[in-house]
């Protein structure tokens, strides 16, 4: 008589034990560092074999931006295919996009492990290389894609230098988190929108 047993769910099993190794990747780079990570340490946090691991993932250094990229809607492809809302108003569409920044920075989850990262990247130059490349590049041209939008329906000026716009919008909210110096609220990510845009509508 054939067994009326369910076979386990193979796709599921395996999407929590990648889960596992993505949660304890960023614990233990927050714990001690992103050099002293290994996948040995990766594998016994996670519960899970090496080869599990490498199953996935070629190098450490891919399982740790696969553990960032995954704590923001970028998922594990980075920046790439991401746009940001878009509902014709420049204005609520940056202060949505604001918001959820000083959310995720103010989140300890998130928080801890990007904090370490950046630690890192102060004195690791490939490993900043990486980051510019598969994740910070990808979302400013994201982040571009929207204001160039905005200027062709004549919400921002047609001569306002993109980078300029990104670095006036971030580099405050930025800065406070990285030295502690302020709450990241939603009126703050709001006042900074508006500063913004003061400066840089036609």
């Amino acid at each position: 008589m054939p067994s009326t047993r369910k076979r386990p769910d193979q796709a599921r099993r395996s999407e929590r034990s990648r889960q596992a190794i993505l949660a304890a990747t960023r614990e233990l780079i927050s714990e001690v560092g992103y050099r002293r990570v290994s996948i040995e340490g990766i594998a016994a946090r996670a519960g899970v074999g090496k080869q599990t691991i490498y199953r996935w993932w070629p190098s450490k250094g891919a399982v740790i931006f696969d553990a960032f990229l995954a704590l923001s809607d970028g998922g594990e492809g980075g920046g790439e295919g991401i746009a940001l809302p878009d509902t014709g108003d420049i204005e609520a569409d940056l202060k949505a996009v604001m918001r959820a920044t000083a959310a995720e920075f103010a989140d300890a989850d998130f928080e801890r492990p990007i904090r370490a990262l950046n630690a890192e990247i102060v004195n690791d130059p490939d490993l900043a290389a990486q980051y510019r490349e598969k994740l910070a590049r990808p979302v400013d041209d994201a982040k571009k894609a929207r204001l160039r939008s905005a200027q062709q329906a004549g919400q921002l000026s047609a001569e306002a230098d993109l980078d300029l716009v990104l670095e006036v919008l971030y580099a405050p909210l930025f800065q406070r988190w990285l030295h502690r110096s302020g709450p990241l609220t939603p009126e703050y990510a709001d006042a900074l929108v508006d500063i913004t845009l003061r400066a840089f509508r036609p």
